[in-house]
């Protein structure tokens, strides 16, 4: 972006460079030495070189003071070249109206009705037409207002790059956010875990340990009451395979739901918070994919439903699972902006990366009226993301 502003500045401070030079060869070779000559030739080096001390390229930035000065010195000579009646028609107030415009600020605003103005001082001490000053402060004024437009496209565009540029990284940032969050979430789960078979399976194993050691110190002694004891511990120990099962299948119960579930419930939440019009199609009956596999495909899923939002401006999203023998396909559509290339930034690539981990195929392209569409094919056979219970 600061090569826009370069380009910009280098490009304003070329033009009067260009004007002034001009100017000087001009009165240079229509007038032969003498001390007028002189002092104009100083004049105009004094117009062109003392305002650059307050601006000059990516160097200097009092735009105040350089105003100020360019309007002094050059506006002066203007002035005075524009009453002698052999300049007119070649004498003009173009490109510095144009560069002091461009480096205008709300301080120096007073400057707009004296360029105005400018041309018509002449009158009061030469031979100038009342219609040839009007045209000349339109001129000045007409250039003053491209140069203030010049800047404006600037700024807004790096405003524009800039806020761009604070929107990707605040981007990858959440994304970064929600895959700690997701870490610490699983690392609770796998806490409470522990805390649940400590709680309730550590103490039944310390019981078994204790009737085992008490059987064997009676097992030579009184088989009897050791065969009963045995008994016993064969009880207490079904009881605690038992209670076990009941541990894993309720920490279970939350792994176990479904895709399409997981996808409707998505759905839901999406409409209430966004007020989006999102449908879900289901074709073909769903098959049983492992629990990182499942989450892997939600998480594409609820990214492309962000990304159509935040980036497409969408008001509609078609979601089709489609699910075969052997693979699952996942088709995702929006009715937002369209676009010419694909830029695959971070939220894309990891998508498109979750996607190929799983062995499956991620693409995106944009739709003939309005929209795109992201299809992604994930292979249900295999190592990869096949589990049956």
């Amino acid at each position: 972006m600061k090569k826009v502003f370069y380009f910009m500045d280098w490009g304003i401070f070329g033009l009067r460079s260009y004007i002034y030079l001009l100017l000087l060869l001009h009165i240079l070779n229509e007038n032969e030495y003498s001390p007028l000559l002189l002092v104009n030739v100083v004049w105009i080096l004094a117009a062109y070189f003392i305002p650059m001390f307050f601006w000059f390229p990516q160097l200097r930035m009092n735009k105040e003071w350089f105003i100020l000065l360019e309007l002094l010195l050059g506006g002066s000579y203007y002035i005075k070249s524009f009453m002698q009646a052999d300049f007119l028609g070649s004498v003009d107030y173009l490109i510095p109206s144009l560069a002091i415009g461009y480096l205008v600020t709300k301080k120096t605003a007073w400057i707009a009705p004296v360029l105005l103005l400018l041309p018509f001082v002449s009158i009061l001490f030469g031979e100038i037409t009342w219609d040839l000053a009007l045209r000349s402060s339109i001129d000045n004024l007409l250039f003053f207002f491209i140069g203030i437009w010049v800047n404006f496209i600037a700024s807004a565009y790096h405003e524009k790059n800039a806020l761009a540029k604070e929107i990707d990284e605040q981007n990858k940032l959440l994304t970064q956010y929600a895959a700690e969050i997701e870490r610490m979430t699983l690392l609770e789960e796998r806490n409470r875990m522990s805390k649940e078979m400590h709680d309730t399976l550590g103490h039944s194993f310390i019981s078994l340990i204790m009737s085992l050691d008490a059987a064997i110190v009676l097992l030579d002694k009184k088989p009897n009451i050791a065969k009963e004891k045995l008994i016993s511990i064969r009880e207490l120990t079904e009881q605690n395979l038992d209670e076990m099962r009941d541990i894993v299948h309720k920490m279970g119960e939350e792994e176990n739901i479904s895709l399409v579930n997981q996808a409707e419930k998505l759905i839901d939440n999406f409409r209430e918070y966004t007020g989006t019009v999102v449908r879900l199609t289901l074709i073909g009956t769903e098959r049983t994919v492992r629990f990182d596999v499942r989450q892997s495909i939600f998480r594409v899923i609820q990214e492309a439903f962000t990304n159509a939002l935040k980036h497409g401006k969408a008001s509609e999203i078609d979601l089709k699972l489609h699910f075969t023998p052997l693979t699952l396909h996942v088709t995702i559509q929006n009715n937002g902006k369209s676009f010419d290339k694909i830029e695959y930034g971070f939220g894309l690539t990891t998508m498109k990366n979750r996607i190929e981990m799983l062995g499956g195929t991620f693409s995106i392209s944009a739709l003939e009226t309005t929209g795109a569409e992201i299809r992604c094919e994930i292979p249900l056979k295999g190592d990869k993301s096949y589990a049956e219970y």
